[in-house]
């Protein structure tokens, strides 16, 4: 890490874990580079925290559209330099039914936010990172990633997805300086999961998570389970028998279908 001030880039801040991390990030003394659709909410939280104004930065975009976040990207280096940190925390999660066409369109924009946009993401400062010869590329992926839920089958795939890829950018950006970290979240009290019909073991505050995951990328950690009881968990369930796993999830209630 550089002498001056670090800076983080967080996508999806204006709520849940991205907020958190910001406010994590903030309180060791870096400087913030902040995305969400939602520009003004992201400012007034930011000046509601008493953060300084030259302390932190808002970018207004949609990671699902690849142009806006690419857009937000730039700004950033243009006006804050290049991140040390870059977070893709973005994401959503909508249950979905194959048998209805409506549902594709919904998985469509499952993928277009939790994989097209967090590769998005990090393109615009791989550049940058590689020529300076450090960095530091956060994906937040989910222990639903680890193993598909019935009825979930866009968010889990998604998340299945964000480990497979950060893994193999990982190699890609091997001998370059250039570091990838992949941030395995289990259940996190945001609106994300405020709707989930289902037990939620082990959950966690935003705030809690952030501590653990700023531990984990400052540790240089390339994967992490937070909390380590939900990587027990998604370990045996992965090691399950697959009539002895579809028995259990039977009778799970479902994740809400619709936007």
């Amino acid at each position: 890490m550089s002498v001056r001030q670090p800076l983080v880039f967080i996508t999806g801040a204006s709520s849940g874990i991205g907020q958190a991390l910001a406010w994590r990030y903030h309180q060791a003394g870096w400087r913030l580079a902040l995305v969400a659709r939602r520009r003004d909410d992201m400012a007034q939280w930011a000046q509601a925290q008493g953060i300084p104004i030259d302390q932190w930065c808002v970018y207004g975009a949609d990671v699902a559209d690849v142009e806006s976040i690419v857009a937000a990207a730039r700004d950033c280096m243009a006006r804050q330099g290049v991140p040390d940190v870059v977070i893709a925390n973005a994401g959503i999660s909508i249950g979905v039914d194959t048998a209805e066409r409506e549902d594709l369109d919904v998985m469509t924009r499952i993928y277009a936010v939790n994989n097209v946009g967090l590769a998005a993401t990090f393109h615009p400062f791989l550049a940058s990172m590689r020529a300076r010869g450090g960095g530091i590329l956060v994906g937040i992926a989910s222990v639903a990633g680890i193993r598909g839920l019935p009825g979930h089958a866009g968010y889990c795939s998604s998340k299945a997805a964000v480990i497979s890829y950060c893994e193999s950018l990982r190699g890609e950006l091997r001998g370059t300086g250039v570091r990838v970290v992949t941030l395995v979240p289990g259940y996190v009290a945001t609106p994300l999961t405020s709707r989930n019909r289902y037990p939620m073991p082990f959950l966690m505050q935003p705030r809690e998570f952030a501590d653990r995951a700023y531990q984990a990328i400052g540790r240089g950690t390339h994967y992490k389970v937070i909390p380590w009881q939900m990587g027990v968990v998604a370990r045996l369930l992965r090691l399950l028998p697959n009539a002895l796993f579809d028995r259990v999830m039977a009778k799970q209630p479902r994740k809400h279908r619709g936007a």
